[in-house]
């Protein structure tokens, strides 16, 4: 089960964090009394984009059973902060969990739960903050609602006895967005949660060529053009994609001046590592000539990407570009040459990449917003005039 939302993930990673501190929702602390369950998280995260730290200051978290319990409602499980927490969500990558604890809660089904974050102030300006590569510790704005309480609904099964475990994981990419040219930034978090049933599988690993294991470089599993999980490789071009959900997916490579690679097919099950390439046979697109498109989108709150599709019809996701948070303004940039496509064999002695001139330079743009999406297709053998996309 996979559970995509904006802001649920960092509740349910911050609860059991503080369940780690000795604390737990209720008080019940960490051992469940009889009839009751356990939550219990763990966090990662998925390539950065630029930042090389992400933090949010967490005061207090509310939990629920009722998607429709009002503030001062009763039946509210409360965890607090004392003092407020700072965590840094990017301190994990390429498949490294961290443990944050569990913590009791009563058997059920929960389907609200609240965030409430420590504002930024003169005394503590950074308790929400970015610190993009290269640059200085910049304010994290963060939506007013945060101070207040956020209020999200879940769907969280805790059995009497039995613990629920989730890994929490992070995207900054997309959480992170710029204010314009001012160096000032918004958190606009996105996170999934992934229901860990068997720690012996539910991992994709493999390498890519040692040239591109750089932060430009992006390896991915998806399924029907919806990113399921990312990583960025390490300096051995090392990649572990871990907790993925079982089924099949295709696994998709992109780094900057280099064709898209795909390997479809690549199964995931809760028994065994799934291994697409080793070091001595990386996964190594050639190179690449690029051409940038730009536009704007309306409004900035949307959401835009690149897909491509390829002769059998298979469509992946292949960019993803931040708006400008006061302009809506976007840029990509994106391979003339064809992508390359296999698929995935058990041990293969080569990987039998393959390159797909109908699907050269050609890409789908689309943008989402409030669950409508608007889609433009584009040839980049040329200049692509702006493309723009308004929302009502």
């Amino acid at each position: 089960m996979t559970l995509r939302f904006s802001w649920a993930g960092v509740l349910l990673a911050v609860a059991s964090l503080l369940a780690a501190c000795g604390g737990g929702i209720g008080g019940t602390g960490s051992v469940p009394p009889d009839g009751d369950g356990s939550l219990h998280v763990s966090l990662t995260d998925a390539p950065a984009c630029g930042y090389d730290a992400v933090h949010i200051t967490v005061q207090k978290i509310r939990v629920h059973r009722s998607a429709t319990a009002a503030d001062d409602d009763t039946g509210w499980s409360e965890v607090v902060l004392n003092p407020a927490r700072r965590i840094d969500l990017l301190s994990l990558t390429n498949g490294v969990l961290e443990d944050l604890g569990q913590t009791a809660l009563p058997a059920g089904k929960y389907t609200q739960l609240r965030l409430v974050l420590a504002e930024n102030t003169g005394a503590n300006p950074f308790a929400n903050a970015v610190t993009p590569t290269g640059g200085a510790e910049t304010e994290l704005a963060t939506p007013s609602a945060a101070q207040s309480g956020l209020k999200l609904n879940v769907d969280i099964d805790v059995a009497a006895d039995k613990v629920a475990d989730l890994v929490i994981d992070f995207d900054a990419c997309r959480s992170v967005v710029p204010r314009g040219h001012s160096g000032r930034y918004n958190l606009k978090p996105v996170i999934s949660a992934i229901v860990v049933v068997h720690d012996a599988g539910m991992r994709v690993e493999g390498y890519v060529d040692p040239s591109i294991a750089q932060t430009t470089t992006t390896v991915s599993v998806q399924a029907a053009g919806e990113p399921v999980k990312a990583t960025a490789p390490d300096a051995t071009g090392r990649f572990v994609l871990y907790p993925v959900p079982v089924g099949t997916y295709d696994l998709v490579v992109t780094s900057a001046g280099h064709v898209n690679a795909v390997m479809t097919a690549v199964p995931v099950t809760t028994t065994a590592v799934t291994v697409v390439s080793r070091r001595t046979l990386p996964i190594a697109p050639a190179a690449a000539t690029e051409r940038s498109v730009a536009g704007r989108v309306v409004p900035a709150t949307a959401a835009l990407r690149a897909l491509q599709t390829f002769h059998d019809g298979t469509r992946v996701e292949t960019a993803w570009s931040p708006l400008n948070a006061q302009t809506g303004a976007y840029a990509l940039s994106l391979p003339i040459d064809a992508p390359v496509k296999t698929v995935y064999v058990p041990d293969a002695a080569v990987l039998g990449f393959v390159p797909d001139g109908t699907a050269a330079a050609r890409y789908t743009l689309e943008a989402r917003s409030d669950g409508v999406a608007k889609t433009q297709d584009i040839d980049v053998s040329a200049q692509v005039p702006d493309v723009d996309f308004t929302f009502p």
